[in-house]
């Protein structure tokens, strides 16, 4: 494990950082970025009161008052002797001064990190990455939460990297490794890496400034430290209860399952033992192998999900193991980074549905992202030969713009190889879920829904197309049909479209970027029209007659229209993507299926959507206009911006195959 003046001297990959032209202009719209976003975390910090920043701390107010005696202080003894003086400052100078040390703290994290990427690293990758990172980090959870007052789970990351990347001498590193495990235990677990990968001397100064720290907290607190150590078992309930959300470790896992009492105990040390050794041997492997910084994130990992408690603002480890590369095929690479950023810094309930048999799941996110890095996601290894090659991605051949003045886009080529399924699946999950947070937050006003409704209806009117009423009252006096379109407008508008899609990912992949791309930009646009002109549906239209056969009876005079009001924006109307999706599903089998009947099915779908949603009064004729016209929006721009569909190959070009793997030397360690 090569110290900081061996891994970044000056012949390392440092060296091209402050590069020039677009790669320059990128990486300085990034920092940009990054800084926006850490004004925009230390400007939602700051709006606490001075007044209730001091009780934030957790810490009695008086310094001979015990640490724990409120049980919201969840840090080491040691921790506790850091933080104390600190309660002399003035409130808002103290509110400043830790929301900016923090916000820098996490800054230095991204420099150090950036750093450490093995070598040989591109030029871009050299330039972009520290930037990245650190945006990446302001908007990720623990990072949300660590810029809270009195956590210090920020500075145990930084003092691990530097340990690690930057101090040049055995002890000196072993000391600030030492500090980060006296103000969190678990990550003594650097200890034994420093070990086996040869830097004994600094496993043995970190051991010893450990102990030190801790004798001088019981010296210092002798019942904070026993009420820590012995009574809460090194902080567990501490804080609040071990099974709350917060606590993402294993401990906290198994108590959300329901285990208690010795069983619980006896499992936990099981997999915790388990987990560390698994997860240490892969450390030391990658640091032998010249992956500093993934081995790093590895034991970080590790170190979280074995601690009786592993809060939130401590997982920041995990975002860090994005330097591992993960895949034979370029198109593969992106799954890892992608799912690990969304985890990082996306609500669980937007990840997965709120579902009660995905609760293990979707509560335990951040903790089986850990233990995925820890000890499942199968790293490459330099020495492979898709280290630095991986299988290309196949392209067809470029298309000529459309129009001189609108180019097609350079990032969007036509790529003709079967895209990677989990990354399909996680940002079809993501974009639909930010659909539905979007689609919730337009206006919704009554008063400006109905006015546009009777816009809507008085238009009709005068173009003799206002048929709603005198069909939805047609359809109620018919059971059956009734019945027949309540089950078509609830059971088909999702199942159709990702039917399509799911066989043209199988069987047709060009055509499914295609269609992918045309129907989620279709679906933009509705937002739009969602946030520019709230509607209300006939069925919530006051005086006009029209009977809600989906929902049952509405009390009009009450704002509150049923269950569905909770879930979703009564008054997204216009456009209709109920009729909207229904004839792109309609379009794509025609355009696509190989035989008549296919196709005749694919054009009586819209056909029965738009008399559904009418029958149902759950949409104004004009509503299906809209979505006819979102719909052709969708696939006009991608024609525009990416070409026609029928992709072919270029002349004499195949589409890769995965080669095997061949037997070469072993890569040129870290730069020493």
């Amino acid at each position: 494990m090569a110290n900081a003046a061996e891994h970044s001297g000056a012949n390392g990959h440092a060296g091209v950082i402050g590069g020039s032209g677009r790669l320059g202009a990128a990486r300085l719209l990034l920092w940009a970025l990054a800084g926006v976003l850490a004004v925009r975390q230390a400007a939602a910090v700051l709006r606490v009161p001075p007044g209730e920043w001091l009780s934030e701390f957790r810490l009695p107010s008086a310094f001979p008052g015990s640490l724990y005696d409120g049980g919201q202080f969840t840090a080491t003894p040691f921790a506790g002797l850091v933080l104390k003086p600190f309660l002399g400052l003035a409130a808002p100078s103290l509110e400043v001064a830790w929301t900016s040390v923090t916000l820098l703290f996490v800054a230095a994290i991204g420099l150090v990190a950036a750093r450490g990427l093995p070598d040989p690293v591109p030029r871009r990758t050299a330039l972009l990455a520290a930037p990245v990172l650190v945006a990446l980090m302001m908007v990720s959870l623990p990072v949300r939460a660590a810029a809270s007052p009195g956590q210090t789970a920020v500075l145990p990351v930084l003092l691990v990297l530097l340990a690690v990347f930057r101090v040049p001498g055995e002890r000196p590193a072993g000391f600030l490794v030492g500090l980060a495990a006296a103000l969190q235990p678990a990550l003594l677990l650097f200890a034994p890496l420093l070990w086996v990968t040869g830097r004994r001397p600094t496993a043995r100064a970190a051991a010893v400034t450990f102990a030190a720290a801790t004798a001088l907290s019981w010296a210092a607190l002798p019942r904070d430290s026993w009420t820590y150590w012995v009574h809460h078992l090194a902080g567990t309930g501490l804080g609040g209860a071990p099974d709350s959300l917060a606590n993402q470790s294993v401990h906290g896992a198994l108590l959300r399952l329901g285990l208690t009492g010795p069983v619980e105990i006896l499992l936990y040390v099981a997999l915790a033992g388990v987990i560390g050794w698994v997860g240490l041997r892969r450390a030391a492997r990658y640091a032998r192998d010249g992956q500093l910084l993934l081995a790093v994130a590895v034991t970080g990992c590790v170190a979280v999900a074995v601690a009786p408690t592993g809060w939130r603002h401590q997982l920041l480890w995990v975002l860090l193991a994005v330097a591992g590369k993960v895949g034979k095929r370029a198109a593969d690479r992106p799954v890892w980074p992608v799912a690990v950023v969304l985890a990082m810094t996306l609500p669980a309930d937007v990840l997965l549905p709120n579902l009660a048999a995905l609760a293990p799941v979707r509560d335990n996110v951040l903790l089986l992202a850990a233990l995925a890095a820890a000890c499942a996601v199968p790293f490459l290894p330099r020495s492979s030969p898709y280290w630095r090659e991986p299988v290309p991605t196949a392209y067809g051949r470029p298309a000529a713009a459309r129009w001189s003045r609108v180019p097609l886009m350079p990032f969007w080529r036509r790529v003709l190889s079967r895209p990677n399924l989990l990354l399909e699946l996680l940002l079809i999950r993501v974009g639909y879920s930010l659909y539905s947070h979007i689609r919730a937050a337009a206006p919704s006003s009554r008063s400006l829904a109905e006015g546009h409704g009777s816009q809507i209806h008085a238009v009709e009117q005068a173009l003799g197309i206002d048929i709603e009423r005198a069909v939805n009252h047609a359809v109620v006096n018919t059971p059956w049909l009734e019945k027949f379109f309540n089950f078509y407008y609830t059971s088909f508008h999702f199942v159709v479209p990702l039917t399509i899609l799911a066989v043209l990912y199988w069987r047709r992949p060009g055509d499914y970027r295609w269609a992918r791309a045309s129907l989620g930009l279709a679906t933009v646009l509705a937002l739009i029209g969602f946030w520019l002109y709230p509607l209300a549906p006939p069925r919530l239209m006051p005086g006009l007659g029209f009977i809600d056969t989906v929902h049952g009876p509405q009390d009009l005079a009450n704002p509150q229209y049923g269950a569905m009001t909770a879930i979703s924006n009564q008054y997204a109307a216009m456009p209709s993507l109920h009729f909207g999706w229904s004839l792109w599903c309609g379009i794509v089998i025609i355009m696509l299926a190989p035989k008549g009947w296919q196709k005749l099915l694919g054009a009586l779908h819209p056909l029965i959507t738009v008399c559904a949603i009418v029958a149902t009064a759950n949409h104004w004729v004009l509503d299906a206009v809209g979505g006819a016209a979102v719909v052709s929006a969708g696939f006009g721009l991608v024609y525009v911006l990416s070409g026609p569909r029928g992709a072919v190959l270029p002349a004499g070009l195949s589409v890769p195959r995965p080669r095997e793997p061949e037997r070469v030397g072993a890569v040129s360690r870290t730069r020493a």
